[in-house]
């Protein structure tokens, strides 16, 4: 199983986060890993995240949760689980007044191994993702 995760934390409420994480046609704006994002993010809707990681390509993804302003959980992959890539986007207040911003992804299934060696080292696209969010969310945005 391979996967990636990051957390950081941010002054600001979690309904002005989650206003930023829920706004797909803004994503460009404020997000340097992200060329750009089709689609509504709403539950049970599917859309496609054009990753600078991966010029030319869509990855379609199903928003599968939906708890503003507390999570949020996109999944995609191939048919039968044979290969999933599961994203979760969790907000939780802090007794400080920040918010702990977490996001993580994990690849689980059948063919998991072997497409996981193909899977470049997403870390730095997953740091830079929070980093934007704290940036764009502490300025007003």
């Amino acid at each position: 199983m391979k996967s990636f995760a990051t957390e950081i934390p941010i002054r600001a409420t979690p309904e002005a986060i989650w206003s930023i994480l829920a706004d797909a046609a803004a994503y460009p704006a404020w997000n340097s890993t992200v060329e750009r994002v089709e689609g509504r993010i709403a539950r049970g809707e599917t859309i496609k995240v054009h990753a600078r990681i991966s010029p030319g390509r869509a990855f379609p993804v199903r928003v599968t949760e939906l708890d503003p302003p507390r999570r949020m959980v996109w999944t995609g992959g191939m048919p039968l689980g044979l290969f999933t890539g599961t994203r979760t986007f969790t907000l939780a207040p802090r007794s400080d007044g920040m918010v702990a911003f977490a996001m993580g992804e994990t690849f689980t299934g059948l063919l998991a191994p072997l497409i996981a060696r193909s899977i470049p080292d997403l870390q730095p696209a997953f740091d830079a993702f929070a980093a934007d969010l704290k940036r764009r969310a502490e300025s007003g945005g």
